[in-house]
C-alpha cells in the first residue's frame, strides 16, 4: 500500500492492527525493561492488554456499522468515531500504570479530533489530516500530564511530549508529521536513562516509553507503507551492578499493592478522590471523564483506596495486585488451581474445521477473518478445559502474541500453558495427528511443534482490489495462490491455479497433502486435484476435509 495522504477510519484500524502485533512482538522485550515504578515485569503486557481492548471496539465499531440494517457494505465509520471507540475500549480495559497513561494519551487525540472535525464542519472548512494529528498529539501529552498525580521526567510522558513537539516543526503533510513525531520520541526514548537515576542504573530505558515508540512506529508504517528498518538501542552501559530486585531492597517502605478500578462518578468528585489517593500512596493516576473513569494508585491499605472510589462514585472492575510478586493473580479473579489431566485449545476458523478438531479431542475457540479471540476468550477457553496443562494451538501467525499473553494470564491459575507456533490450520491439524496424552507434557509438545513446522502450508483465495504483491500486480477478481504466508502465484481460474500451487510445494518433496475446502469452492476441485497430483506422484498420500472456511476456497498443507 502506498502512501497515505489523509488520516481515516480504516487507517486507524490498520494502526490498532499493526501497532497491537508490533507491541506482541516487542512484548517480552519491553517487560524485562520494566524496572520503573515498580520493577515487575509487565509493562509491555499491560500495554497490549490495553491496546487490545481498544482493539476490539474498533473492531466492534466496523462490525455494527456493517451489519446494520439497510447499510452500505461499504459504508465505514468517521474518523472521530473510531478514534473515540479505540479511547473508551483503552479506557474499559486499561492494565497497569502505563496503560493508563495510555488511554489517556489516546483520549486526548481523540478529543482533539473530535474538536477539529466539529469545527471544520460549523466553518465549512477543509481539515489537513497532519495540522489535526500535530494538535491532537500537544493535547494528548497534556492531558495525559494532567492525570498523573505527580509526572516524572524519563517516563512515557516525556517520550509523548518530545513525540508532540517534534512535529511543530515539519511540513503540514502526514508522512512529515508522523515521520517527526516517531523520530522525536526515539531520541527521547535514548536520553530516558539520563533523566530517571532507576533507568541508568539498571542500564536501561523506560519500558513505558519504548512501548509507545512502538505504537508511533507502527502508524509510521501505516502511513507511509514502510517498515522501520532498525530497533532503537534499549539498553545503555550500566556503570553499577543492579537488578531489578535491587530496586526493592532499596525501597523497602514501597506500597505492597497495585490498586485499579473503573469509577463511576460525576467531575466534582475527581479533586478530592486524587487528594485522598494522593496521601495514601504514589503511582496515582486518574483518567476518563464524562462521568466514566479509571483509577489506578500503588497503596499498602488497598480497602481504603477501594473505599475512596465508593465515597467518590460507584467503582467497578476493581483489581488488586500484591506488588511483591510480579504477574499476581488480582484478587477479584482468584480461583481454585486447576484440575489434572491435560487438553488442546485450538483456534479455528469454519464449522467444519471446528468439527474436525472438536472429534480429535481440542477445545475449540471460534475466529474468523477481522474476528481473531481476546485474550481473555482464550484464557476462559484454557480455565474451561478444567486441565491442568493446555497446548495452545493458534493456527494464525497474527494470533501468536495473544496467545503468548493468554498463556502467561492462565499461569496465574496454576494452568501450565504451551503455545505451539502453528501459522494455519493444517499445522494445526499435522500437530494434533502426533499428540499423545500419555507423554510427558514437554516431548508432547515438541513433538506436536516439529509435526507443525514439519508442514508447509498453502492457500488460495480472491483478489478483492489491485494491489501490489510478491508475485506482481494483482486485480480485483484474480485468484491468489499463497505459500508459507506468501502471495506466489497470480492466475484466473482457482482450480489451475491450486494445481501450480500443489506442484511447487511438493517440489521440496512430501509424504501426505491435506486439503481443506471452503464454504464457497465448487465441488470436486479437491478431489481432482487429488487425481491429478496421484498421477505424477503416486507414492503421496492425500485426505479432503471439508473446512467450511471462508475467504480463503481451499487449504493446503504438505508434510
Amino acid at each position: 500500500m502506498g502512501v497515505l495522504g489523509e488520516l481515516d477510519a480504516p487507517a486507524v484500524r490498520r494502526w490498532c492492527r499493526a501497532g497491537l502485533q508490533q507491541l506482541g512482538r516487542a512484548r517480552e522485550e519491553i517487560d524485562a525493561l520494566n524496572v520503573y515504578p515498580v520493577p515487575d515485569g509487565d509493562t509491555g503486557t499491560n500495554l497490549f492488554l490495553t491496546l487490545e481492548a481498544g482493539t476490539a471496539e474498533v473492531e466492534a465499531l466496523f462490525g455494527r456499522d456493517n451489519a446494520a440494517p439497510g447499510a452500505d457494505n461499504h459504508a465505514e465509520p468517521s474518523l472521530p468515531a473510531t478514534m473515540r471507540a479505540l479511547a473508551h475500549g483503552a479506557l474499559m480495559g486499561a492494565r497497569g500504570n502505563s496503560g493508563v497513561i495510555l488511554s489517556q494519551l489516546l483520549r486526548g487525540i481523540a478529543d482533539q479530533i473530535e474538536a477539529d472535525y466539529r469545527q471544520a464542519a460549523a466553518l465549512g472548512t477543509e481539515h489537513g489530516s497532519g495540522p489535526v494529528l500535530r494538535r491532537a498529539l500537544h493535547r494528548a501529552a497534556e492531558e495525559a500530564y494532567a492525570a498523573v498525580a505527580r509526572p516524572v521526567e524519563g517516563t512515557m510522558l516525556t517520550v509523548a511530549r518530545a513525540a508532540a513537539r517534534g512535529c511543530d516543526d515539519v511540513a503540514d503533510d502526514l508522512t512529515a508529521v508522523v515521520r517527526g513525531m516517531a523520530s522525536a520520541a526515539r531520541e527521547a526514548l535514548a536520553r530516558t536513562p539520563e533523566q530517571l537515576d532507576v533507568l541508568r542504573r539498571a542500564g536501561v530505558v523506560d519500558a513505558g516509553g519504548r512501548g509507545l515508540c512502538v505504537l508511533f512506529d507502527a502508524l509510521v508504517s501505516v502511513v507511509t507503507g514502510e517498515r522501520q528498518a532498525s530497533e532503537p538501542r534499549t539498553h545503555v552501559p550500566v556503570p553499577l551492578r543492579f537488578t531489578p530486585e535491587t530496586s526493592c531492597a532499596e525501597s523497602p517502605l514501597a506500597p505492597a499493592f497495585e490498586v485499579i478500578y473503573l469509577l463511576d462518578a460525576p467531575d466534582e468528585a475527581i479533586p478530592p478522590l486524587r487528594a485522598r489517593l494522593d496521601a495514601l500512596g504514589d503511582s496515582l493516576v486518574v483518567v476518563g471523564g464524562e462521568g466514566l473513569w479509571n483509577v489506578h494508585v500503588h497503596v499498602d491499605d488497598a480497602g481504603a483506596a477501594v473505599e475512596a472510589g465508593i465515597e467518590a462514585g460507584r467503582p467497578h472492575r476493581v483489581r488488586i495486585t500484591h506488588l511483591a510478586v510480579s504477574g499476581a493473580v488480582p484478587s477479584e479473579a482468584a480461583r481454585p488451581p486447576a484440575a489434572a489431566g491435560r487438553a488442546i485449545v485450538a483456534v479455528v476458523h469454519g464449522e467444519g474445521l471446528a468439527a474436525l478438531f472438536t472429534e480429535a479431542g481440542a477445545r475449540v475457540v471460534e475466529a474468523g477473518p477481522g474476528r481473531a479471540p481476546s485474550t481473555s476468550t482464550l484464557v476462559e477457553a484454557i480455565r474451561a478445559t478444567g486441565a491442568r496443562e493446555v497446548v495452545l494451538l493458534p493456527n494464525d501467525p497474527d494470533g501468536h502474541a495473544v496467545a503468548a499473553v493468554a498463556a502467561e494470564q492462565a499461569h496465574a491459575y496454576g494452568i501450565r500453558v504451551q503455545v505451539v507456533p502453528t501459522k494455519a490450520a493444517v499445522q494445526g491439524i499435522a500437530a494434533l495427528a502426533v499428540h499423545e496424552p500419555g507423554r510427558r507434557f514437554d516431548q508432547d509438545v515438541v513433538g506436536m511443534t516439529s509435526a507443525a513446522g514439519g508442514t508447509r502450508y498453502g492457500a488460495l483465495t480472491v483478489a478483492t482490489r489491485e494491489a501490489w504483491t510478491m508475485a506482481g500486480v494483482c486485480q480485483a477478481g484474480d485468484v491468489l495462490g499463497i505459500i508459507d504466508g506468501d502471495i506466489a502465484v497470480i492466475g484466473q481460474d482457482l482450480a489451475a491455479t491450486a494445481k501450480t500451487v500443489l506442484d511447487r510445494m511438493l517440489a521440496g518433496g512430501g509424504e501426505l497433502v491435506t486439503l481443506v475446502t471452503g464454504a464457497q469452492v465448487a465441488p470436486g476441485i479437491a478431489d481432482d486435484l487429488v487425481l491429478a497430483m496421484r498421477a505424477v506422484r503416486p507414492e503421496v498420500d492425500a485426505v479432503v476435509y471439508d473446512g467450511g472456511q471462508s475467504v480463503y476456497p481451499l487449504l493446503i498443507g504438505v508434510e
